[in-house]
């Protein structure tokens, strides 16, 4: 379960984040700034790793530089992982309740208008790719979607004609 646990959320989402911090924030990785983030991240899983990493001369020193530090990284893993599972268990019906509250607090700031539209204007960029590869594949292609985007784009510039010509 640990091992499960490690790979979910910090191993796929936090590693992640780390290393591509331009993922979230308009910043500029320079190479210094990328490594020093690789050694944070492999730090990181080693932390969370069930194993003890193997440190030997050959290593390169930013594998070994926080190696001191990660048996007291451990043990906060596994306190994290000790306090979680002493919470209260949640039902179903607790958990879609607090998911139609969260959804309804927040429902003036999405736009789904807004998501579409984002999603169309890369649709409309990557029109002749996506159209490509919806008819290579079979199955897509059984589905009709290559013809259903090219009918929603259709659909969308014939829309836009109307809205400049008023």
């Amino acid at each position: 379960v640990h091992s499960w646990k490690s790979n979910a959320l910090p191993l796929r989402f936090w590693v992640n984040l780390i290393t591509n911090p331009n993922f979230v924030f308009d910043i500029h990785k320079s190479n210094t700034l990328d490594t020093c983030l690789g050694v944070l991240a492999h730090t990181f899983m080693d932390s969370c790793s069930t194993s003890d990493p193997k440190f030997d001369q050959n290593l390169p020193s930013s594998d070994i530089l926080y190696a001191k530090d990660i048996p007291a990284y451990k043990e906060k893993v596994q306190q994290y992982y000790s306090d979680i599972k002493s919470l209260p268990v949640i039902s179903d019906e607790q958990l879609n309740a607090k998911l139609a509250e969260e959804s309804e607090l927040h429902e003036s700031e999405l736009s789904t208008n807004s998501a579409l539209n984002e999603l169309y204007k890369y649709a409309t960029k990557y029109n002749e790719q996506l159209t490509l590869t919806l008819e290579e594949d079979e199955f897509l292609k059984m589905q009709g979607l290559g013809i259903r985007l090219m009918e929603v784009h259709s659909s969308m510039m014939a829309s836009n004609d109307t809205s400049t010509e008023t």
